[in-house]
């Protein structure tokens, strides 16, 4: 995994946001990454896509018709406490009932998913954190680096105790 320090450090930024925000399960934190990671990235492969029908002269139908509120360049600018309720309550129930070709088999893991973040003001960090990720301008073995670091970070906080901040040993 070659991971640059700059990703590195705004993901242990991230990791120190949900451990300091309430959510010291390590399990229960990069689900919840790992559910704001997809909010984000489905609206660039939405576009992504949109783009190369245009190219191609074939029609296209977005993921977000008829729910424009739910892309992330749509809320990612809310104010903390309404961002929450409106993550919490229309873009993680869209995300979960997704059935759109490739993003089935996400829908199907997410259809028990629980979103947890407890704060506003936590929902607001990890969203600005995951914005300077920049996960579309980097390349697919730098977005398979990312989740591997995480996944990482979760392996060491198993050694550590289940409580442990990943990357802090416990004693």
């Amino acid at each position: 995994m070659r991971l640059a320090p700059e990703l590195k450090s705004k993901i242990d930024s991230l990791w120190d946001k949900f451990w300091s925000g309430g959510l010291s399960n390590p399990l229960q934190s990069i689900e919840q990454m790992s559910y704001l990671i997809f909010m984000n990235r489905l609206e660039e492969m939405d576009t992504f896509e949109q783009k190369r029908a245009q190219a191609k002269k074939i029609p296209y139908k977005s993921i977000f018709e008829g729910q424009e509120n739910c892309r992330w360049s749509h809320w990612k600018h809310f104010p903390a406490d309404k961002m929450i309720v409106h993550v919490r309550d229309v873009v993680f129930p869209f995300i979960k009932n997704i059935h759109d070709g490739e993003k089935t088999l996400f829908a199907q893991h997410m259809k028990d998913a629980v979103f947890l973040i407890p704060k506003p003001s936590l929902l607001q960090e990890a969203v600005t954190i995951i914005d300077e990720l920049k996960i579309s301008a980097q390349n697919r073995d730098t977005q398979g680096d990312i989740y591997e670091y995480l996944l990482s970070q979760l392996s060491t906080a198993g050694k550590t105790g289940s409580s442990a901040r990943p990357g802090i040993s416990s004693g």
